[in-house]
């Protein structure tokens, strides 16, 4: 974790990363952090049974990754209806 990050941006970081519908690309847009560095900043901060939910959490989750939300979307679409 960045030395110079204040409470409040470390608390509005972790309140994007526990949102499902907030992409780590987002999260890197408003704050310059990458995903690792967020996942510093989750491990830093949160108690450890804390940070393994929220590893578990995102770790399947494909509205965290722009790209895989695309494709998960891509895929939707094309599929044929259900009978």
């Amino acid at each position: 974790m960045n030395a110079s990050m204040t409470k409040e941006a470390t608390n509005t970081i972790i309140r994007m990363a526990w949102c499902d519908r907030t992409s780590f690309e987002t999260i890197e847009e408003k704050t310059g952090l990458s995903e690792a560095e967020v996942i510093k900043v989750m491990r830093a901060e949160l108690k450890r049974k804390s940070f393994n939910n929220w590893r578990a959490r995102v770790s399947g989750r494909s509205t965290k990754h722009r790209k895989r939300f695309r494709i998960g979307r891509k895929q939707l679409k094309q599929s044929p209806p259900a009978p």
